[in-house]
């Protein structure tokens, strides 16, 4: 088993860290602190719009935000990307000095200024998607769909087993 992205590109999780056999989303207290932090906080983060959308059109026209199809960084400071803008945070990453955040919550505000700030790719610059054996990879929820079965899980948790997950749920809509 390999690394595999679930629901939007970028963070890549274990396998057999996040799936049970058949194929389902493991329980949550049976991942580690990172995996489970990341796969709730990615639970939150399906369906919303990109960041760089977000910042040219703002609440009042969020209509017109297309909606995340990556996400980068860490979680509580990750940066959520389109299609049309995740060019802009690699090239950013790699040519204009945000790798020396790699790791840090701080990334995310420091993209968000120099996008802000005008920051773009360069025409042509490209980004390569590369996948490997997807046939063999469980089948990743939609994004625009919350994982299945996680927001069940975590409904039916008492409040002492919510606390020993020592995690911010927060941002969890329930309703849907």
């Amino acid at each position: 088993m390999g690394k595999v992205s679930i629901g939007l590109r970028g963070w890549r999780f274990d396998e057999e860290a996040v799936f049970a056999d058949d194929g389902t989303i493991r329980p949550l207290d049976n991942m580690d602190a990172d995996t489970r932090e990341r796969i709730v906080r990615l639970s939150a983060m399906m369906g919303e719009p990109c960041d760089c959308c977000y910042l040219i059109h703002g609440e009042e026209a969020i209509e017109r935000c297309n909606p995340a199809r990556a996400i980068y960084g860490e979680a509580l400071g990750e940066v959520l990307l389109c299609d049309d803008h995740e060019a802009d945070f690699v090239y950013w990453f790699q040519e204009e000095g945000g790798k020396r955040y790699a790791g840090e919550r701080e990334l995310q505000a420091r993209f968000h200024e120099w996008f802000a700030d005008g920051g773009r790719a360069p025409e042509g610059f490209e980004l390569e998607h590369v996948k490997e054996d997807p046939d063999d990879v469980p089948e990743a929820p939609d994004p625009d769909e919350e994982l299945p079965g996680l927001e069940e899980e975590i409904e039916e948790m008492d409040d002492d087993e919510l606390d020993a997950l020592d995690m911010d749920l927060s941002d969890i809509d329930f309703d849907g």
